[in-house]
């Protein structure tokens, strides 16, 4: 799915199919960034939905929302307490997410809080079939992902690109393999390092916090 802030505007998106094209433009974003941007990361099957009514607009019609049940597995940020329950757009022209809702699939989710603590997703959160998600993605969710928070992951989206501070990591998969989960959105992390600039790191095991010498991807 998505990646980012979602707003619907008549724009293709970047990064998602084309039956959203002329709904949703999103920006993508690393899962790290996207990990550290979400009050909420979990992992969890979707048990159930059903299309609500939250609210009505400034003229009166009736805010509906599709109201998902979920079954919480993991939950690597977030609130104290479970989550059991998700909001999203009622169809994909107001950036709304897709679940199979029979309980047999997993998902990586995440999302924002609203001010009543309710969890609102849309298309352009990343969210992922947990099976897709890379062993290393896996591993770096939570403490990993949350070392890095301090840096910023920033795409290259053509060629010449380059960072402006030392604590950005270039992220070149959509320039070098034409697609946002490549090499390093699946398998590396941008971690700050002791001299306080940020570099990419790759492997599974947590890195040192003195480590400096790096490898590019």
């Amino acid at each position: 799915m998505s990646r980012s802030r979602c707003v619907p505007l008549l724009l293709l998106v970047l990064c998602g199919a084309a039956e959203f094209a002329e709904a949703c433009s999103c920006s993508p974003e690393h899962p790290q960034q996207a990990y550290c941007n979400a009050d909420v990361v979990i992992r969890a099957k979707v048990v159930g939905q059903k299309e609500v009514v939250t609210g009505n607009d400034a003229y009166g019609n009736p805010i509906k929302m599709i109201r998902y049940d979920v079954k919480q597995i993991k939950m690597f940020k977030g609130p104290d307490g479970e989550i059991d329950t998700i909001f999203t757009g009622p169809s994909s022209a107001l950036c709304g997410v897709k679940f199979e809702s029979n309980g047999k699939k997993e998902y990586l989710i995440t999302g924002n809080l609203d001010s009543n603590g309710t969890l609102r997703i849309n298309l352009c959160d990343y969210i992922e079939s947990w099976e897709t998600v890379s062993m290393t993605q896996k591993k770096s969710l939570g403490e990993r992902y949350q070392m890095g928070c301090d840096c910023k992951v920033v795409q290259c989206s053509m060629i010449p690109c380059s960072i402006n501070d030392p604590t950005e990591c270039l992220w070149t998969d959509w320039v070098l393999e034409g697609t946002v989960q490549g090499t390093q959105a699946q398998h590396y992390t941008c971690v700050k390092r002791s001299d306080s600039s940020c570099a990419w790191y790759r492997g599974s095991a947590p890195p040192k916090k003195d480590f400096m010498d790096i490898e590019d991807p």
